[in-house]
């Protein structure tokens, strides 16, 4: 763990010995009474906690001693806001779905839409990974490792159309990865509207301050069998761009996660 992210209920209250941020305090970090760690607010500040007192139990199983943490947190940034990337995303496998969750969640994007294709296998969006918390559970997985406090929203549909219908009209830029019939190449989209865009920054602060004012990019991958002639129209009628990251064919994980990659560091935002 980066960070030990809280609700703003739990914030400041007894971290019961057998959660997973405890277990992590004690046997991976080994702090004790006066040590400190990095902490924060789900979907608000994050800062340093200071630990006050340490409750020795003992596990009735194992007989191991095991602590539950007294602490006080102290707010200090804004926790490292999301950047303005939407990421459309045709329904992968479930253990696909995972990791890409994950990673994506890391890079910062705002929200992420889970959609049904017409090539896609539809048993995928009957999965319980999203019923289960499964799925939230990786975006906040992903949000950790990043040292952040901000979660990206998830969306489901059931067809892109609907999906496309959710989107409203605050998208300045809107990308579809596609190698049947693809305009032109990712990198070189995102380079132009990089030359004339308020998106464009080189420092960390002016960057953070315009993430929450500048409208969002959207990017659209296909789900493993990619898009129909009828999907392309649609996407090419609601402003997207069909375009492609070469002609090596990947995965669906690995698309979304290269792709916002190259969005993210052409606008400045990786910098």
């Amino acid at each position: 763990m980066n960070i030990c992210l809280f609700k703003p209920e739990e914030i400041n209250q007894i971290l019961d010995s057998k959660d997973e941020r405890a277990v992590h305090l004690n046997r991976v970090l080994h702090k004790k009474t006066g040590d400190t760690f990095s902490a924060g607010i789900i979907g608000g500040q994050a800062g340093t906690a200071v630990i006050t007192n340490m409750i020795e139990k003992a596990n009735e199983k194992t007989g191991k001693t095991e602590y539950a943490y007294e602490f006080s947190f102290s707010p200090e940034t804004d926790g490292k806001k999301l950047f303005p990337l939407v990421m459309i995303i045709g329904f992968p496998r479930p253990i696909q779905l995972k990791r890409l969750l994950r990673d994506i969640a890391a890079l910062g994007v705002c929200e992420v839409h889970l959609t049904g294709t017409e090539l896609g296998e539809k048993s995928y969006m009957q999965s319980t990974l999203v019923e289960r918390g499964a799925a939230y559970q990786m975006l906040l997985d992903g949000t950790v490792q990043a040292a952040s406090t901000h979660v990206p929203e998830l969306f489901l549909h059931s067809t892109l159309s609907e999906c496309l219908d959710s989107l409203g009209e605050n998208v300045f830029q809107k990308y579809a990865l596609d190698n049947i019939r693809p305009k032109d190449s990712l990198q070189n989209l995102v380079d132009q509207i990089k030359e004339n865009s308020v998106l464009s920054n080189s420092t960390e602060k002016s960057s953070a301050k315009k993430t929450s004012l500048q409208p969002r990019v959207a990017a659209a991958i296909g789900s493993e069998r990619g898009w129909t002639d009828k999907e392309r129209s649609l996407l090419s009628e609601r402003g997207f761009t069909l375009c492609s990251m070469g002609n090596r064919v990947m995965r669906t994980e690995t698309a979304a996660t290269v792709s916002a990659s190259i969005i993210l560091s052409s606008l400045g935002f990786l910098c």
